[in-house]
């Protein structure tokens, strides 16, 4: 402690201007500075900032090995494929030379003599033998037995190219003229069943016209009435004349044997 009468050490003398605290602390009085640890940055004074960190220097000898690396893979590489397709062109020269076939200047046009990736060849199928065709059946003729419906009839003869049926004294004469067709009837089934030639025969010339039979002349032309109305028990037969007033000049190609209205059996045909 002071003495009241003893004047202050923090006093100025009389006349000076006081100081400002920041020039109060840089007067501090220089000395050496505590000695620091290793390992560790001495500590800043105060006002002063610390310096910055060196950046860390890249290794200088990376960048030229990686492009001594490259290089080298590269001229390897390169050197092989030189070798491997140089060594296919005296493969194909020399095959050339011993088939006598013109050698190929190089593995391109080899290349370009192969069909595209992408087009897919379809083999060509051999060829096979066709098969026979189906053969129709022989349609029936005269003197063949065809069935329609109840009876089995056969065609025997055919005559055209007359003018009338009949005796001097009871007769027809035709419009144009007439066509005899001798028919032979049997009937198959088990019971008796009639047939009348008018409705249940019918004939057609080439150019598809069909003719009806002329029961007139049917009459004249049998004895004893044959084809009209006849009974016919199972087993037997009859033989009619029927006839058919067609143009004169016209030729019959075919007849037909009506099966009748209540079957399911098919019409018989008979080819002229």
């Amino acid at each position: 402690m002071t003495a009241p009468n003893e004047p202050n050490q923090n006093q100025l003398p009389a006349g000076q201007p006081p100081m400002s605290p920041a020039v109060q602390f840089s007067q501090v009085p220089a000395g050496p500075l505590p000695p620091t640890s290793v390992g560790q940055s001495p500590s800043p004074t105060f006002g002063q900032f610390p310096p910055p960190p060196t950046p860390k220097k890249r290794a200088s000898w990376l960048m030229p090995t990686l492009i001594g690396v490259g290089a080298f893979v590269v001229l390897c590489c390169g050197g092989a494929l030189v070798v491997s397709l140089t060594a296919d062109d005296k493969k194909v020269d020399a095959a050339a030379v011993s088939s006598g076939a013109p050698a190929a200047t190089n593995s391109v046009a080899s290349a370009s003599a192969a069909p595209p990736a992408g087009k897919v060849v379809v083999p060509t199928p051999d060829k096979t033998s066709a098969a026979p065709a189906q053969t129709e059946p022989k349609a029936a003729g005269i003197g063949d037995k065809v069935r329609g419906g109840d009876f089995e009839f056969t065609v025997k003869s055919v005559k055209c190219g007359i003018a009338k049926v009949g005796s001097e004294f009871l007769n027809t004469k035709a419009q144009g003229t007439f066509c005899r067709v001798s028919v032979t009837v049997k009937n198959v089934t088990k019971k008796a069943h009639n047939f009348h030639a008018d409705g249940s025969i019918s004939a057609q010339d080439g150019s598809g016209r069909k003719y009806e039979v002329d029961g007139e002349a049917g009459i004249y032309g049998n004895d004893d009435g044959q084809g009209f109305l006849d009974e016919i028990n199972p087993g037997n037969s009859v033989t009619a004349n029927v006839f058919f007033d067609v143009p004169k000049g016209t030729k019959l190609k075919t007849i037909t044997l009506d099966a009748g209205l209540f079957t399911l059996a098919e019409d018989a045909v008979v080819a002229l």
